[in-house]
């Protein structure tokens, strides 16, 4: 070899070794698909996969683009596994900001309108030539029914005849007619098309208002060794907010069985920017929002009062506490197994009702998951979708409520017993009496062995009537002049339903707040009161009770048909010079 040359290889050798390992390869955009979500109350976390990705061998980058802005950076895993043996060195995420590009949904209501606004100008069009014929048929009667002049000379035309303006009023109607009943028949159809184009251009104007000029995505890379070449699976999984879901309930009681079928759903929202198309969706009461600790309390100081400018001052300096509430952690309703709702199997002539799904159920030490079983689709326009959770059937005891000094009206309740196992969240509840709406109302959190209380509504099966029998004031004493008011109440309640009810009473009995009034129950004598041990015993126990505000309550147990009758009397007295409020 000629010295030049070698000398030449010499030298650039080291200079290739160096730049060796700075040829990597060009990142690899990861074709990925969204495969499942779990939803939390304030969140979502999510897991794209992308499978069948060629790993060649050595260091390689592959790209997830065009994942959501508020993608929480922090929140990123990945995993990898497939054929050969890779090791993840890092994984990275950046803001990118790209030119919009136009929404598919955008596109359809811009494409929508546009046909929209077409129809319009048709029936415009449809419209002036109505307008013209209008013209053109007056025009006619002018002319046929105007004399016409006879030139000089010349023979004067024959006028018409009665049979000629006969002929001319009957074609005069028949054209009227068609041109009004064809002008209400535009008139219809604009106004209904003005409506669809005014829906759609609000659909569209908010979809457009979302829709910014330059649109922020994130991109993960993520960058790993491979000992040889082959196949990867690469699983991403991030968190988003805008995600939210929660418990709604929908409560069945069948008056003729006694019994409550409780059906729990999710309520669930996709607000994140993807939207979700046959995925494994799971919900969650886990609250990652409330941190893993208790707060800590700040000191609570008593200081000497000062002016108002001092005291503002000093407020700003030291008042510098965290608020935060903490709540406790959360489970959900579930099917136990033996109130799964089961399918049988039944002739093809006999109609069958559908059922709601199931979720499957994993208990955790601080919350609940719930497995949807089916795959879900969730658009990403914050639409509230319900996703069934399970159901139980309870035992309901019912029984009637009655205020008759307010309202003579008796109201159907069942008290519903927790038999599950889990509690039941709070959240909103439809009620159905005998497959009929009759109130919205909401549950509490019901722990399982508590009960919890429906309210069906008014029920005129149950006839009340609240008398006041007598209402008289007199003077009494001698030497110290006293005034007394005593009332004579009668409360009549008739059971005119075909079956035995319980029906409970509340009336009030005057609390007197100075001891120079006095309060002296009349009837019912007090012997008629349960004792308190027989209340602390059997809480439901039919008799009459009295709590500390003077609340009465008498729980009636009456048979088809029966009619009792409840008195209530009592007096009200004080010195006569005594100013009084209170007395009706």
């Amino acid at each position: 070899m000629n010295p030049s040359l070698r000398a030449l290889a010499a030298f650039t050798a080291p200079a290739a070794a160096l730049l060796a390992p700075a040829l990597v390869a060009a990142p690899i955009p990861a074709e990925s698909r969204l495969a499942a979500a779990t939803v939390y109350p304030d969140r979502a976390v999510v897991t794209r996969t992308a499978s069948g990705l060629a790993v060649p061998a050595g260091t390689a980058e592959f790209i997830f683009a065009g994942l959501p802005a508020s993608l929480l950076d922090e929140s990123v895993q990945v995993s990898a596994r497939g054929n050969v043996a890779a090791s993840l060195l890092d994984v990275a995420t950046r803001t990118v900001f790209v030119t919009a590009e136009p929404d598919a949904r955008l596109k359809s209501l811009e494409d929508q309108v546009l046909v929209l606004r077409r129809d319009e100008r048709g029936l415009n069009d449809q419209g002036a030539v109505l307008e013209s014929q209008r013209t053109l048929l007056a025009n006619i009667e002018k002319t046929s029914s105007a004399p016409v002049a006879a030139a000089v000379g010349s023979t004067p035309p024959a006028r018409p005849t009665l049979e000629d303006y006969a002929q001319l009023l009957v074609f005069s109607a028949e054209q009227r007619a068609r041109l009004d009943a064809a002008s209400q028949k535009l008139d219809v159809e604009r106004a209904a098309l003005i409506e669809k184009i005014a829906a759609a251009e609000a659909q569209l104007n908010d979809l457009r208002g979302r829709q910014p000029a330059r649109r922020a995505t994130k991109t993960v890379t993520v960058r790993l060794a491979a000992a040889s070449a082959g196949k990867l699976e690469l699983s991403l999984v991030y968190a988003l907010p805008g995600a939210s879901w929660a418990p709604a309930y929908d409560a069945r009681l069948s008056s003729e069985k006694r019994q409550v079928r409780l059906d729990a759903f999710g309520l669930v929202r996709n607000a994140t920017g993807e939207d979700w198309t046959d995925i494994s969706l799971t919900l969650s009461t886990a609250r990652p929002s409330l941190g893993g600790s208790a707060p800590e309390i700040a000191p609570w100081y008593v200081d000497v009062s000062l002016p108002v400018a001092h005291g503002i001052l000093l407020d700003s300096l030291r008042n510098v506490k965290r608020k935060r509430s903490l709540a406790g952690a959360e489970s959900s309703v579930s099917a136990s197994p033996e109130a799964a709702m089961a399918y049988d199997a039944a002739p093809a002539e006999q109609e069958v009702a559908a059922t709601f799904a199931t979720a499957e159920v994993a208990s955790a030490v601080t919350s609940a998951n719930f497995k949807i079983t089916t795959p879900a689709t969730l658009a990403s326009d914050n639409t509230p979708q319900r996703v069934p959770l399970g159901g139980a059937d309870l035992t309901a005891t019912l029984g009637y409520q009655a205020t008759p000094k307010l309202q003579e009206t008796a109201f159907l309740a069942a008290a519903v017993t927790n038999s599950g196992e889990l509690p039941f969240l709070g959240g909103a509840l439809n009620v159905f009496l005998d497959d009929t709406f009759v109130a919205t109302s909401r549950l509490a959190t019901t722990m399982p062995g508590e009960k919890f209380t429906l309210q069906l509504g008014a029920d005129e099966g149950i006839a009340l009537k609240r008398k006041i029998v007598a209402r008289f004031t007199e003077d009494t004493g001698f030497t110290s002049r006293s005034r007394r008011t005593t009332y004579d109440i009668l409360i009549t309640v008739t059971n005119n339903k075909r079956s035995a009810e319980r029906i409970v009473l509340t009336d009030a009995l005057p609390v007197a707040r100075d001891e120079k009034i006095l309060i002296k129950l009349l009837a019912p004598a007090e012997r008629d009161f349960l004792k308190p041990e027989d209340s602390a015993s059997e809480p439901l126990r039919a008799g009459l009770a009295r709590d500390a505000e003077g609340r009465l309550t008498w729980r009636l147990d009456l048979k088809p048909g029966e009619k009792r009758e409840v008195a209530l009397k009592f007096s009200i007295e004080h010195p006569a010079d005594l100013p009084v409020t209170g007395v009706e």
